[in-house]
């Protein structure tokens, strides 16, 4: 680990703590919490928007959320800014009614793409493939440590209501208690035990769908807003066989 990387590292930990330290720590990186919101907003921003304050709000998020299970702190920060400001274009555009995720997709990864990003949306096309892609790329590096591929999801994915409402379960349970997520990031290995006891579920079916599993808590970990709110569509559902 670079002297650098460590030395940021010692000031992330700090802030978490030290509110005085986590305003400087913010100040200095004000370039790349502008950088990121340009890539956003496909322009500088200005003082006035209000995607600079949720960019450095989501900054301060990341900051205090973050652990060294969750990679390099640089690019989690800029996952959790492109998160933020996707939640709140795609929060204010549902105040409005003009937005609907609701649809299905299948396996495909152009499919998933095509489905999350609304064509005549403001927020056009291309740039929701382009993040939504970008999103793929990263969930899937990251489930390769897990030694899982999309394959493996697409083939282990739940496709009876009995067993989705199963997994779903597991999943709520898991986001209501970070320390299972942790142990899941630390261990590398779904808590299966503490997901069917925790959730008063059936140990046997979440064995089953490990891998599928595995994807999902990823994608509750890592705030990879444009998933998430995919797989929280698709948790809510489900096709009976």
């Amino acid at each position: 680990m670079s002297p650098d990387v460590q030395q940021l590292l010692s000031r992330v930990t700090e802030a978490k703590s030290d509110s005085n330290a986590a305003d400087a720590l913010i100040a200095d990186y004000m370039p790349f919490i502008r950088s990121e919101t340009a890539k956003f907003l496909k322009r500088q921003p200005v003082p006035e928007d209000d995607e600079l304050s949720i960019a450095m709000f989501a900054f301060y998020e990341a900051i205090c959320s973050y652990s060294r299970l969750r990679g390099a702190f640089l690019k989690y920060a800029a996952l959790q800014i492109r998160s933020r400001l996707i939640d709140n274009y795609r929060r204010e555009k549902r105040s409005r009614g003009q937005i609907s995720l609701n649809a299905a997709a299948d396996d495909d990864q152009t499919e998933l793409m095509e489905t999350i990003a609304d064509p005549h949306d403001e927020y056009d096309a291309h740039d929701m493939r382009e993040a939504t892609q970008e999103e793929i790329r990263e969930l899937s590096e990251q489930m390769e440590t897990f030694g899982v591929s999309m394959t493996d999801i697409a083939e282990n994915a739940p496709k009876q209501s009995r067993t989705l409402a199963i997994c779903q379960k597991a999943v709520y349970y898991a986001r209501k208690h970070p320390d299972v997520l942790e142990e899941f990031l630390r261990t590398k290995r779904v808590p299966l035990a503490k997901l069917a006891e925790g959730a008063a579920v059936e140990r046997k079916t979440l064995e089953r769908h490990r891998k599928y599993l595995v994807a999902v808590l990823l994608i509750c970990t890592n705030g990879y807003e444009i998933l998430r709110g995919y797989i929280m569509q698709v948790l809510k559902g489900g096709s009976q066989e």
